[in-house]
């Protein structure tokens, strides 16, 4: 297959900037070969002010990478050959989702997947019906630095994590689905699906998620509004401890989760099962309750 032909949709993040850029701009350092975004509808959530406040300029700066702007979803992605979904507010990815799975055209959707565990399984049920394959993850699980040292066997199994990174709060994305959810997936990416109990401790500017796995392993989310926008990691392996700390003038995990996209977009293949997917959002929900109740909760598996 040949450069691909890509179609966006939600302008409200920078995301939809970076990204662009990155596939639409020859001279950008990172440039990622393999396709064009062509066309993109602006989209937005009204009732959420960062969405509001941001689509106007951002539409103008994807425009200007030569980007035809559209006046709906459905514009934005005839004759395109892969969908990038990158709507700021997860609540509204059910929604867009029903209309692009129709075209059956491969999909990328942005963190967060979805707000809730019942909108996620809906959605994955809506893939397989119309057979158009989906993938969503955050750029997080790509940095270079940590694929390194999840990579790494000399030192055994993985036995232990403990994640960290900033954890700033957006009233309509609750709790941890803003922006915890990088430092979860973190973790996820160490230890892949099959979290049991999690358990959260909580002050005005710090939280700590302390979570069990049914394997018997503990994993930590350590997260900061202090000040702190150092994203790492402690990786405990059977022989010795492992420190990954993702470096801003490294490769940008952005180019590196690109790339990813490019290949699924090429091969229809998702890089994170779905079924993780759908932890990580179980995980966070329980997260969240967690937090507002100081009690330990169970990971709810899916029926």
């Amino acid at each position: 297959m040949g450069d691909l032909k890509i179609g966006m949709v939600g302008l409200d993040t920078s995301h939809a900037i970076a990204f662009t850029r990155l596939l639409n701009d020859p001279a950008d350092p990172h440039h990622v070969r393999g396709g064009t975004v062509v066309k993109a509808f602006p989209g937005g959530s009204p009732h959420l002010e960062l969405s509001a406040s941001r689509i106007e300029k951002f539409t103008e700066a994807v425009r200007g990478y030569g980007v035809e702007i559209a006046d709906s979803l459905e514009k934005a992605v005839e004759g395109t050959d892969a969908i990038l979904l990158e709507s700021v507010d997860g609540g509204v990815h059910l929604e867009q989702l029903r209309k692009l799975v129709v075209y059956q055209k491969p999909i990328f959707i942005d963190k967060p997947f979805s707000l809730k565990t019942k909108d996620a399984v809906e959605m994955v049920r809506l893939a397989e019906r119309h057979h158009t394959p989906i993938m969503s993850t955050s750029a997080l699980r790509f940095a270079e630095e940590l694929k390194e040292v999840a990579g790494r066997s000399d030192l055994g199994e993985i036995i232990g994590a403990d994640c960290f990174g900033p954890m700033e709060l957006q009233e309509s994305q609750p709790g941890f689905f803003w922006y915890g959810i990088h430092s979860v997936e973190m973790l996820y990416t160490l230890f892949g699906e099959g979290a049991d109990r999690v358990t959260v401790f909580s002050n005005d500017t710090h939280d700590s998620i302390v979570a069990s796995w049914k394997d018997g392993r503990f994993g930590t989310v350590r997260g900061n509004r202090a000040g702190n926008h150092q994203f790492g990691a402690l990786v405990h392996f059977e022989k010795g401890t492992e420190y990954v700390g993702i470096q801003a003038d490294s490769k940008p995990f952005y180019t590196s989760l690109v790339e990813e996209i490019m290949d699924f977009f090429q091969d229809g293949v998702t890089r994170v099962p779905l079924c993780e997917t759908l932890d990580i959002i179980r995980f966070i929900e329980a997260a969240n309750e967690s937090r507002e109740t100081a009690r330990p909760v169970f990971v709810q598996s899916s029926q």
